[in-house]
């Protein structure tokens, strides 16, 4: 085969959640580049809106879905939405999540609570319902979980964010196990593990920490607007076909130091 049909997906159809901004919105845009049919997910219909006229202005066809996924049980319609649309979804890409900041000794019940109800349960329902559905009964699938190097190691002293790191711990085994369950079925799980990006959800942190992850990392840079393009094309191709239950870091080298 062609190295460029290896990387071929155009027609493919993929569903992001919390694909309206951020790094959703960036591996949403990714895809629909290259020629998939995109679903895209999140809790905000504002945002949604601006994510579709984003979207149609390059000439992407896309669906968008408010939708609450910690609400497991609206799981199933959200699959009939998108399948009714496009057809099976090929591609699914496990982003949406949540963080809270607070010391382990006084973490907030809820808290706890709202990150692992996000970041753990729901991916494990919407996945299930997507390889039961789509992918398993073809023989074929692409499931990508971002995780975060939070999952791969400790954390600064001054980090006080458990939930979150735990919940990507986590999604990095959860990516391991499933994969091994499921290569029979010729469904790829990897994950992508980004380091500092730049976005809503880690803005705070960011802030505190900025300059001495550019001062550690060996490209001496945060993420920016498009270096998780590639790596979500890649996995969603066939290019990685040979490649699962794998966790690819993103984040201009720190987890090697």
């Amino acid at each position: 085969m062609h190295v460029k049909e290896l990387f071929n997906i155009e027609g493919k159809v993929a569903l992001v959640t919390g694909g309206s901004r951020g790094l959703g919105l960036q591996i949403a845009q990714a895809l629909g580049e290259m020629g998939c049919k995109v679903a895209i997910t999140a809790r905000k219909a504002d945002e949604l809106d601006t994510a579709r006229t984003h979207f149609e202005a390059q000439g992407i066809e896309v669906l968008t879905l408010v939708n609450d996924l910690t609400q497991t049980s609206d799981i199933p319609s959200l699959v009939d939405a998108v399948v009714a649309r496009f057809g099976p979804i090929d591609i699914l890409v496990n982003n949406a999540g949540a963080t809270w900041g607070a010391p382990a000794e006084d973490y907030p019940d809820h808290a706890w609570h709202k990150v692992m109800d996000l970041n753990v349960d729901a991916i494990f329902f919407l996945t299930r319902e997507v390889g039961r559905r789509c992918m398993i009964p073809r023989k074929q699938g692409k499931i990508i979980n971002i995780a975060s190097v939070a999952g791969l190691r400790g954390s600064a002293t001054t980090v006080t964010t458990i939930a979150y790191n735990t919940s990507k711990g986590a999604l990095v085994n959860f990516t391991r196990a499933l994969a091994s369950e499921w290569g029979k079925y010729n469904i790829n799980v990897n994950a992508i593990c980004p380091g500092f990006f730049p976005s809503k959800m880690s803005a705070g942190l960011l802030e505190q920490v900025r300059e001495t992850v550019i001062n550690r990392a060996p490209l001496h840079r945060i993420g920016g607007d498009d270096d998780l393009k590639g790596a979500a094309v890649f996995l969603a191709s066939e290019a990685s076909r040979h490649i699962t239950g794998q966790n690819l870091a993103v984040d201009g080298g720190m987890s090697s130091v």
